[in-house]
């Protein structure tokens, strides 16, 4: 039978007897957890008379101490499990530790430990780390170099970087100095100034990664970068104007390479043209030679078979080449006693000009006194008349 209906002796589950049919008193209610909280882990409940508390004593005793020991349990767990999980991150590498001793290097993700026994040393291994140096030393030539470099570096190997070398910053100083002054101890002055810096410095990270690896520090050299090398202060000015002497003088040497790079080729062609120039007449020279000759041996065979008449007509032909250059022609009359002259030069021009110089002129046609034309005539004929008779004698004989 329900609480509320008829006959049901008015009971309500809150056991108020009263009567009163309101909503349960919230302090009761809190009173009433208080009490069983306080019974779990150890204390004394509020409760009716002395004999229950006696009655009970024994188990609630028993139910604190079991309530501790749970806590203290789960404590413990929270605490382990907390401490068997980390998470090493993209630019890092754990280093693990067992008993103290080196176990392994984890890569980045969530990895499990053993608690109280592992430990993890987290080392970020991209970071670049830099640092500078300065130092005078003396090069190769004797001379002193006040250099200034900076050199960057990160960590390579995480369990080398631990373990193997107590001091790897201090190391890495040591490590590049001792290759920079080798270095600079083996070139010249002028090449760590002005020509060959970039090549000393390759060379002093190669020197100072070599000792790096050989001490195991875990360290890489990523870049030395020389910022400043000179002489020192009380010879700077020296060598100031030596370095502006040098630099004219690599400008005199290109001016004067462009230079030759453009008369050179022009020389060498001209050279060219001269020799096949001289080629060309040496071939045109001794051709001629050749016709010469060949047209004196026919000669010869045409004189031999005929002397009288290729005498003539070698007359005939010199004294044609020599009066075709000439205005003037004197024709010989064998009866007469004058020679008569043609001024061919005059017939040769316009007949405007002609008419023009005719009216300031003597007559065309003039007579000569006979006696040296036929004494010229005379002569040539004797000496036309001694060249036959030489002939003739000597055919005789």
């Amino acid at each position: 039978m329900a609480w509320n209906e008829p006959g049901g002796g008015n009971r309500d589950p809150w056991n108020n007897k009263g009567g009163d049919q309101g909503p349960p008193d919230l302090d009761e209610v809190v009173r009433k957890l208080q009490d069983k909280m306080g019974g779990l882990f150890g204390g004394k409940r509020r409760g009716g008379g002395g004999g229950d508390e006696g009655d009970s004593g024994g188990s609630s005793g028993g139910g604190s101490f079991a309530g501790v020991g749970i806590i203290v349990v789960l404590a413990v767990i929270v605490v382990l499990a907390m401490d068997s999980f980390y998470i090493v991150e993209p630019a890092e590498r754990g280093v693990v530790t067992r008993f103290g001793a080196y176990h392994v290097v984890t890569a980045p993700g969530p990895h499990f430990k053993l608690p109280f026994i592992d430990t993890v040393d987290v080392v970020n291994v991209d970071q670049v780390n830099k640092f500078q140096h300065r130092a005078q030393m003396l090069t190769k030539d004797e001379n002193i170099a006040d250099v200034t470099l900076e050199v960057q570096y990160r960590i390579q190997d995480a369990a080398d970087f631990l373990f193997q070398d107590a001091n790897p910053q201090g190391t890495i100083h040591g490590a590049m100095e001792s290759s920079l002054r080798e270095v600079i101890g083996k070139s010249r002055l002028d090449d760590i100034i002005t020509e060959n810096r970039s090549a000393i410095a390759v060379s002093v990270q190669d020197g100072t990664q070599a000792l790096l690896d050989l001490y195991k520090t875990g360290l890489k050299v990523t870049n030395v970068n020389i910022q400043r090398a000179e002489a020192p202060e009380a010879v700077a000015e020296a060598f100031a104007d030596a370095i502006r002497a040098r630099e004219d003088k690599e400008r005199l040497q290109n001016q004067a390479q462009a230079y030759a790079r453009d008369i050179v080729p022009r020389a060498r062609g001209e050279a060219a043209r001269l020799i096949e120039d001289g080629k060309g007449y040496k071939a045109r020279v001794v051709a001629e030679a050749e016709g010469e000759s060949q047209r004196f041996l026919a000669l010869k065979n045409e004189y031999e078979k005929a002397p009288r008449v290729t005498r003539e007509r070698l007359y005939l032909e010199t004294m044609q080449d020599v009066l075709k250059n000439t205005g003037k022609v004197l024709l010989d009359v064998k009866e007469g006693s004058n020679l008569t002259y043609l001024p061919l030069d005059r017939m040769i021009q316009p007949p405007q000009q002609r008419s023009s110089e005719s009216t300031t002129s003597s007559p065309s046609v003039s007579r000569m006194p006979t006696t040296s034309s036929t004494s010229s005539d005379q002569s040539s004929r004797s000496s036309f008349r001694d060249s036959r008779n030489f002939d003739r004698s000597r055919r005789d004989r």
